[in-house]
């Protein structure tokens, strides 16, 4: 289920070549903060998906929603124990 959703997530993605520097820029509109930066195309999509890894698991951890991606969603259930 993460996979999927880590992936359906990345095809949301946005790429810009910035003109001032020719460096890659890509974000993720539906998850603020999740950005990165790097001289090249594939060095950017690697470092968007650290990011969105990392933003995920600190919601999670953090109780925090995650916004749905076609269907797919992921929630922390509290468990009684």
């Amino acid at each position: 289920m993460l996979t999927a959703y880590l992936k359906v997530a990345l095809r949301r993605a946005r790429y810009e070549l910035l003109s001032d520097d020719g460096s890659f820029y890509g974000e993720i509109p539906d998850c603020p903060g999740v950005y990165s930066n790097a001289t090249t195309l594939e060095a950017c999509r690697d470092e968007l998906e650290q990011a969105l890894e990392d933003w995920v698991l600190f919601r999670v951890h953090r109780h925090l929603e995650l916004p749905e991606f076609d269907g797919i969603s992921l929630a922390v259930k509290e468990v009684a124990i």
